[in-house]
């Protein structure tokens, strides 16, 4: 027996039972998927730092995967947060100038 104890997407139970193996898993409540939600986002920036290339996209879908989630949990979608993501960048600008800010002086 192998422990998980972590989020998994929603086939996965029946991946495994298709691959011979038996599932042990249940449902959580909404304040334990929440935070469920945000143990598997720092389990996939680990992957994304750790990843290049098709690999590290993979892992920026499961990202994605995760934001549209918890958007649906706020009664929005992805592509609301899309749209919000292109008015910061239309007012904050994007992070492709590499910018690091150090200090601030008054």
């Amino acid at each position: 027996m192998k422990n998980i104890n972590k989020l998994v997407r929603n086939n996965i139970p029946d991946i495994i039972k298709n691959s011979n193996g038996s599932p042990i898993f249940r449902i959580l409540s909404e304040d334990e998927f929440v935070i469920a939600i945000f143990d598997k986002f720092y389990e996939e920036i680990e992957e994304v730092k750790s990843s290049r290339g098709a690999s590290r996209c993979e892992e920026l879908a499961d990202m994605i995967e995760l934001i549209n989630t918890l958007a649906i949990l706020e009664g929005k979608n992805l592509d609301h947060i899309i749209e919000l993501s292109k008015l910061k960048t239309q007012t904050n600008g994007s992070f492709d100038n590499r910018i690091f800010l150090k200090k601030i002086n008054y």
